[in-house]
């Protein structure tokens, strides 16, 4: 687990990488059109364990964080204004939160919910 550290006058500040999973995850599912975040590659359960693969990944590099987010979407949404619509609310929300900058956000859509998948409500 990494950790972003910063001096502050009283001390040193440390946000994990966890903390900013977090905070980008919960800004991707705000998004209109996101039905959930999913590991690359559609690995679920047991095989994701075993290769650890996330549906986020941070890489924390000097002062900068770039965020790599594996989502699925519902049918019949726009995949590039909602891909857009990640990109800036997961930058903003991470900046606003820690202060850190993030240079980038890579969305990498590995699929689409028909209406009935998962339990999902036709809109």
């Amino acid at each position: 687990m990494g950790t972003n550290k910063g001096k502050q006058a009283a001390g040193s500040l440390k946000i994990s990488q966890e903390v900013i999973a977090t905070i980008a995850s919960v800004s991707t599912m705000e998004v209109a059109g996101v039905h959930s975040l999913v590991q690359p590659g559609g690995q679920s359960g047991v095989m994701a364990k075993l290769f650890g693969k996330k549906p986020i990944r941070i890489t924390l590099d000097d002062d900068f964080a770039e965020i790599d987010i594996s989502v699925k979407l519902h049918f019949g949404a726009q995949i590039t204004p909602v891909c857009s619509q990640i990109q800036q609310l997961v930058k903003e929300n991470i900046q606003t939160m820690t202060g850190m900058a993030v240079s980038t956000v890579n969305v990498l859509v590995v699929g689409i919910a028909l209406p009935g998948d998962d339990g999902d409500a036709e809109s």
